[in-house]
């Protein structure tokens, strides 16, 4: 029963953004990748894949010299798709960093081959997303990987490099975000 009012209440939750088209045309190529590889050739390939909580916890664990910048956002959260082209630009400011990129998409799965596969085309982010499906998210989940976040909305940008972590809900202007990566490499 806990699990169908969580699963309701994340749902209710994400579905206060309005959708909102995204409209970017930016074709470029990152090689900073996380769990999806994509031959050079491919960069506007749709391969995104889905990952289970269990996979999604584990790498949000990750401690070492890697920054990793992992935002959860959805294709119909317009504050969401206005923060990706802030993503986009440090993505390719710290090409070749130790910094890794994931976007966790937590659109519905019937939006997968749709909406999340237009955007990550259209985006050139293809080899930066995963898939999550939230049906498959306990009451656990969110206490057991946030101090912050409690699933109740988005975006929600988490980062860690070591043992600093740092934990942002809402939507992150590039200042914000620019400030927060640099305060993590330091």
């Amino acid at each position: 029963m806990k699990k169908i009012i969580l699963s309701l209440l994340i749902l209710f939750s994400l579905s206060s953004c309005k959708k909102e088209e995204q409209k970017t045309s930016d074709d470029q190529n990152s090689s900073d990748s996380t769990s999806i590889t994509t031959p050079e050739s491919e960069s506007t390939a749709y391969i995104s894949k889905e990952v289970t909580p269990d996979k999604i916890g584990n790498y949000l664990a990750k401690k070492n010299d890697t920054l990793y910048v992992t935002n959860f956002f959805a294709t119909w959260c317009g504050p969401c798709m206005k923060e990706i082209p802030h993503f986009k630009n440090k993505i390719e400011e710290l090409k070749g960093k130790p910094v890794k990129f994931t976007f966790v998409n937590l659109d519905q799965k019937s939006d997968w081959n749709g909406a999340v596969k237009k955007f990550a085309q259209e985006s050139g982010l293809a080899d930066h997303i995963i898939l999550l499906d939230a049906q498959k998210l306990d009451e656990n989940f969110f206490p057991k990987n946030f101090q912050k976040w409690d699933g109740g909305s988005i975006p929600f940008t988490y980062m860690r490099k070591g043992d600093k972590t740092d934990e942002y809900l809402g939507m992150m202007t590039e200042d914000v975000l620019n400030s927060k990566i640099q305060d993590l490499l330091k």
